[in-house]
């Protein structure tokens, strides 16, 4: 196995301004989430989150404790949030053993463990998508599938935008330090999310798509409300959004996101909306 990682700086909204494209992919967009038996991490200095993602193919993949968190496990001071977006797998956190299947999620909290992940079929190998955050204590570890989420269902097909938003990692299912997460599903024929736009200067927030088709493309919108920009993304990458940025999307097929926040408070309704008309 192997694992890579690398660190993204934060950016003030004031020089974001002046990014080209290049600049605007090469700081926000992670390309490469899932590689055949690597752990690809992005350390982001976004409320320190960890984005990354885990493919085991006939190996054993460990979370390894990277360089920058000087610590002698991953979970040393952190806790995290897993979605397994590919085919059954496993993950092991010291003697505990969870079996995660598609759009099955698993929170571990803090503590000096090692933790696995292994798929169970080769020929179908499990994608364990994953973000972390810093902890101050210890939570219960615990796998929540969408029977256990708080379901949202908003939007509607005439507005392209009916979709269920699944809470899975949140403060009304379980206790975390400050990590949530979530998967929205859009409906067919509806492609856009999270609009009217917010922001929330007290979390930051990931987006990971997926079951985007191959021919397909999702344009991500970023950037302050009166300075916007936008990303061309495919299925499996992901982005980050800063504090002050917006993040929503449109898409030439309907799609599915992964969200998880990181930050001041554990509120998922303090955000703060603009009105679609003021969007520049």
């Amino acid at each position: 196995m192997k694992t890579n990682y690398e660190i993204r700086y934060a950016a003030h909204p004031e020089d974001a301004k002046s990014y080209d494209t290049k600049r605007i992919r090469r700081d926000f967009l992670i390309e490469t989430v899932f590689s055949v038996n690597e752990v690809n991490m992005v350390y982001s200095m976004y409320d320190r989150m960890v984005v990354g993602g885990a493919m085991p193919v006939g190996e054993v993949l460990m979370l390894e404790a990277i360089d920058p968190l000087k610590a002698p496990f991953f979970l040393t001071r952190r806790e995290i949030g897993i979605f397994n977006v590919g085919g059954p797998g496993v993950v092991k956190v010291g003697d505990a053993v969870f079996e995660l299947d598609y759009k099955e999620a698993l929170y571990i909290g803090s503590g000096n463990r090692e933790v696995t992940f292994e798929s169970k079929n080769a020929q179908n190998p499990a994608k364990f998508y994953f973000n972390s955050t810093t902890a101050h204590r210890n939570y219960p570890d615990k796998k929540v599938t969408k029977k256990d989420a708080v379901v949202a269902e908003m939007g509607s097909l005439e507005g392209s935008n009916h979709r269920n938003i699944n809470k899975m990692l949140v403060n009304q299912v379980l206790p975390t330090c400050q990590l949530q997460m979530g998967m929205t599903e859009l409906a067919p024929g509806s492609v856009w999310n999270t609009m009217p736009a917010h922001v929330h200067s007290r979390r930051m927030e990931a987006y990971f798509y997926f079951e985007v088709p191959a021919d397909h493309s999702v344009c991500h919108f970023m950037g302050e409300v009166d300075e916007t920009r936008h990303l061309w993304m495919k299925g499996d990458q992901a982005v980050l959004s800063p504090e002050w940025s917006i993040h929503s999307a449109a898409a030439t097929h309907n799609y599915t996101f992964i969200w998880g926040m990181g930050g001041e408070n554990l509120d998922y309704g303090d955000q703060d909306f603009s009105l679609i008309t003021d969007l520049k």
